[in-house]
C-alpha cells in the first residue's frame, strides 16, 4: 500500500494483475482428454490358464500379474500386483471343473478389481457355471443360472462375454451387456477342411429346443437337418425314442453346445446307425467329460468327436478320436472390439445370436 497526501494507492498482489486486465479467452472445449489413454488389461483366474495365455498371445500382450492363493480353510485371496487404476479389466475364467471354487474366485478378482478403481470390468466366460439349471423344470427348484447373473453383479462386473449358452433366456438375467460367442463357424470350417459338407452329409440336432441352432449350423455345411427326440428318465440320462429326418445311407454330424456325460451323444449315435446313417461324428463347444464319460464316448460308434478349449482338456488324457479346435482368437477379437468400442456380432456378421 502507497499513501501519497489523502490518496491511498494499493498495488496489486502478485499473480493478480492478470485479474485486473483480463485477456480474451482461447474458445473452450466440451471436453477433457486425459493422458494416458486408456489401458486393456488381461486377468486369469486359476481355472483355465493355458487358454487365457492364448487369448494374450493373440493380443499380443502378457497376461497381468495377479496374486491368488487358498488359505488353509479354504477361503480365496486376490491381489492384483500391477496398478489398474483406469484399465479396462477383462477376467477369463471359466468355471468348469471345480465350479464352485472358481465362481467364488471370479467373484472375488471382481470385486478387488472394482475396490482399485478399474474403470470397466469384463468377465470373460468361455463356459457359464450353472447354464443347464436356466428353469424351474420341477416344483421348488432354483433358477441358478440366474442366480449367478445376480451374484456377478453384485460383485460389480459391467460386462460379461461368454461362449454357446446353453439357452437364450440366460442373457435376458443380466442388466448389464453380455456378449454371446458362437463356435459354430470354426466347427463347420473344421468339418469343410474334413470333406464332410454337402448333400451325403445331414446335421442332427440333439433335441427340438436346439433345432434352430442346429439349422444354422446345416446351412454352414450345406446339408440337411435331422432332429432326435429324446426323454430324460433321470439327470443325465438321455434315452432318443425317434429320429426325424433322413439320415439313411448319409454322414450324421451331431451338434450340441456342451457333453457332460455323453448319454445323448452315445444315444444318437446307436439310434442314428439303426436308422441307416453310415458314419456318425459329433462336436460340442464345451467337453466336460466328467466321471469317466470321455471313456465311454471313446468306446461308442461315434466316429470323431470335436470339441474346443473352452473347458481345460489334457492332451495326455486325449484320446485320438477326439479334436480339440481353439477358441483363443474368437474371444481376443471379441475382447479387442468391446475394448474399442466396436461391434462384437460383426466378427460373426451378425449370426451370434442363435437362439
Amino acid at each position: 500500500m502507497a499513501t501519497s497526501g489523502s490518496v491511498t494507492e494499493l498495488t496489486a498482489l502478485p499473480g493478480l494483475d492478470a485479474l485486473n486486465n483480463p485477456q480474451p479467452d482461447p474458445e473452450a472445449d466440451r471436453w477433457l482428454e486425459r493422458a494416458p489413454q486408456p489401458r486393456l488389461m488381461l486377468f486369469a483366474g486359476r481355472s483355465h490358464p493355458e487358454l487365457a495365455h492364448r487369448i494374450a498371445t493373440e493380443l499380443g500382450i502378457e497376461l497381468g500379474n495377479v496374486d491368488l492363493r487358498t488359505f488353509a480353510n479354504g477361503e480365496t485371496y486376490c491381489r492384483y500386483l500391477d496398478s489398474i487404476r483406469g484399465c479396462d479389466a477383462f477376467i477369463v475364467q471359466s468355471p468348469a471343473i471345480s465350479p464352485n471354487d472358481h465362481l467364488m474366485e471370479l467373484l472375488v478378482m471382481i470385486d478387488a478389481a472394482k475396490l482399485a478403481s478399474a474403470k470397466r470390468i469384463t468377465a470373460v466366460l468361455p463356459w457359464y457355471p450353472y447354464s443347464r439349471q436356466d428353469k424351474k423344470s420341477a416344483p421348488r427348484e432354483p433358477i441358478t443360472a440366474k442366480l449367478i447373473a445376480e451374484l456377478l453383479q453384485a460383485a460389480g462386473v459391467d460386462r460379461v462375454l461368454t461362449m454357446d449358452l446353453h439357452a437364450g433366456q440366460i442373457q435376458g438375467f443380466f442388466t448389464i451387456p453380455v456378449d454371446h460367442m458362437t463356435a459354430l463357424k470354426l466347427f463347420a470350417q473344421h468339418f469343410h477342411d474334413q470333406g464332410l459338407a454337402g448333400e451325403g452329409v445331414v446335421v442332427v440336432s440333439p433335441d427340438p429346443g436346439r433345432a434352430k441352432i442346429a439349422r444354422k449350423f446345416a446351412e454352414l455345411l450345406d446339408s440337411d437337418l435331422a432332429i432326435l427326440n429324446k426323454a430324460r428318465p433321470s439327470h443325465d440320462v438321455a434315452q432318443v425314442t425317434e429320429v426325424i429326418g433322413k439320415v439313411r445311407g448319409k454322414t450324421a454330424v451331431m451338434t450340441d453346445d456342451m457333453i457332460v456325460t455323453g448319454g445323448t451323444l452315445r444315444a444318437g449315435a446307436e439310434a442314428l446307425l439303426e436308422a441307416g446313417a453310415q458314419v456318425v461324428y459329433a462336436c460340442a463347444t464345451h467337453a466336460l467329460f466328467p466321471n469317466g464319460a470321455l471313456q465311454r464316448l471313446v468306446e461308442s460308434e461315434i466316429e470323431q468327436i470335436v470339441v474346443t478349449d473352452t473347458v481345460p482338456l489334457s492332451p495326455l488324457e486325449r484320446p485320438d478320436k477326439v479334436q480339440v479346435l481353439t477358441v483363443s482368437k474368437i474371444l481376443a477379437e471379441s475382447i479387442r472390439n468391446v475394448f474399442s468400442d466396436e461391434s462384437v456380432s460383426a466378427i460373426f456378421a451378425g449370426e451370434n445370436q442363435l437362439f
